[in-house]
């Protein structure tokens, strides 16, 4: 492995694909290719568009091989598997997590899921738990089930594609699908329930080579015969990843992307709040890890379509009258997750608010609702916070203030592309990151009463 300079990461986001090529001695971005994550409407159900993304990859990775590579890795959004049939072609339609089945489907998974001390992954709606989203795969439709032949996590799919190894990784499993017991690192009692035990494909280390790109793939976007490929990771383990290599617990990482999951790392799994969507994670290393996250990717997005253009700097220069005011944007945009599932969005005091004043409130929502949920895991040390958000300085000057403990924003658009470039190559040196000062303003009062809003609001 000391001799890989240069690594291409196929990163697909629930929001967005890319191919980023980084450089091994300094974990710089060289390159990157971009495209939507398109969801395809049906039938027979939303689901990703499978064909487009591995279209896109090919091109991408076509016009990188000119920059020259030596080496594939691999990450994906969780919740996600992949079902092949004999003809190692697709027996189902890779669904899309955010579908919600019918009632009579959710009460009947109800009753087979593990309990939340097993599995440590909590009711999530749709299919955020993967075994419901094989369960109403099952149920639903049981000729095109009856043609499963093997069972993939997504990241491993891709690696599928390009070498013809099937493999099956423990990051995935491990993300809030109710299939992995964390503490024993085994399946949970579902994929016996589920019937699936022989279906899924051989455990594979997110750190294995599973072979060389496969020699007409390789031909057809100029690469040189032999490149491997790795197993893989899922996303936001990969952020995880990035920071566990030479970094000493306590600390915890806050990743930003479509989600913001929160790693506290050194924690413990005693104190995990199953009805506030705190989870175990399992890290790279098999290890469990006490998380938890909120939708705020998408939450923005929606802000931004409301709001209009984020400017930092209109939003901290208004700051002052929105903390004066009270002016307050209480939880959710995104609903159905994260630390106060059931709550409906609500502005308070903001009938004659500004633009940039609801921006501002908004970034003070987003930092809030990050120290929450950094409390329900007892997160401690520095924070890393790294993706989207650490590019915003309301948001990370608003979260100093509130931990009251370093916050370091790290560079780059996202970490996962970083931590899957490791696995290939432990050598390579992530950039360093920036930390961040508090606001000059006092927010714990503002605080205070945002979650007093909040327990009013829920009564």
């Amino acid at each position: 492995m000391s001799d890989i300079g240069r690594i291409a990461v196929l990163d697909i986001g629930k929001t967005n694909a890319k191919v980023v090529l980084l450089d091994c001695a300094s974990g710089a971005e060289i390159a990157e290719r971009r495209i939507a994550n398109r969801v395809l409407a049906g039938p027979p159900y939303p689901h990703y568009d499978i064909e487009a993304l591995w279209a896109f990859t090919l091109r991408a990775l076509s016009e990188l091989a000119a920059e020259g590579f030596d080496a594939l890795s691999i990450t994906t959004h969780g919740a996600s598997a992949v079902l092949l049939n004999d003809e190692g072609e697709l027996a189902l339609p890779v669904l899309d997590y955010e579908h919600a089945y019918p009632r009579e489907v959710v009460d009947a998974y109800a009753q087979i899921r593990p309990p939340f001390t097993e599995t440590f992954s909590p009711p999530l709606p749709g299919g955020l738990n993967l075994g419901a989203q094989l369960h109403y795969q099952k149920t639903a439709f049981p000729e095109e089930f009856a043609r499963v032949r093997t069972i993939m996590t997504y990241p491993q799919y891709w690696a599928w594609r390009l070498t013809g190894v099937a493999a099956s990784e423990v990051t995935s499993l491990g993300c809030h699908t109710d299939l992995w017991k964390p503490r024993d690192g085994s399946y949970s009692a579902l994929v016996d329930s589920l019937g699936i035990r022989h279906l899924m494909a051989p455990l594979r280390s997110a750190f294995d080579a599973l072979g060389p790109v496969l020699p007409d793939i390789a031909d057809a976007i100029g690469l040189p015969q032999g490149v491997p490929v790795y197993c893989g990771i899922h996303d936001s383990n990969a952020s995880l990843f990035a920071h566990l290599v030479g970094r000493q617990p306590p600390f915890s990482v806050v990743s930003t992307g479509t989600w913001v999951v929160n790693f506290a790392v050194g924690g413990d799994l005693d104190h995990l709040d199953a009805t506030r969507d705190t989870l175990a994670n399992v890290d790279a290393y098999g290890r469990a890890v006490p998380s938890s996250r909120f939708m705020g990717g998408r939450e923005f997005e929606r802000l931004a379509a409301e709001l209009g253009p984020f400017s930092a700097e209109a939003a901290l220069a208004t700051l002052p009258d929105v903390l004066a005011q009270n002016l307050m944007l209480l939880p959710n945009l995104a609903e159905g997750s994260g630390p106060f599932p059931g709550a409906t969005r609500a502005w308070l005091q903001a009938d004659d608010a500004t633009p940039p004043q609801r921006w501002a409130a908004a970034c003070l929502y987003l930092a809030l609702m990050t120290d929450t949920c950094l409390g329900l895991i007892g997160a401690k040390g520095p924070t890393l916070v790294e993706g989207p958000f650490a590019g915003n300085p309301v948001y990370l000057k608003a979260l100093r203030s509130l931990l009251g403990r370093p916050v370091i924003a790290l560079p780059g658009s996202t970490g996962t592309s970083q931590g899957a470039a490791l696995l290939a190559a432990p050598h390579a040196l992530p950039q360093t990151g920036t930390e961040v000062e508090t606001l000059p303003q006092d927010i714990s009062a503002y605080r205070q009463a945002w979650h007093a809003a909040i327990r009013q609001m829920r009564l």
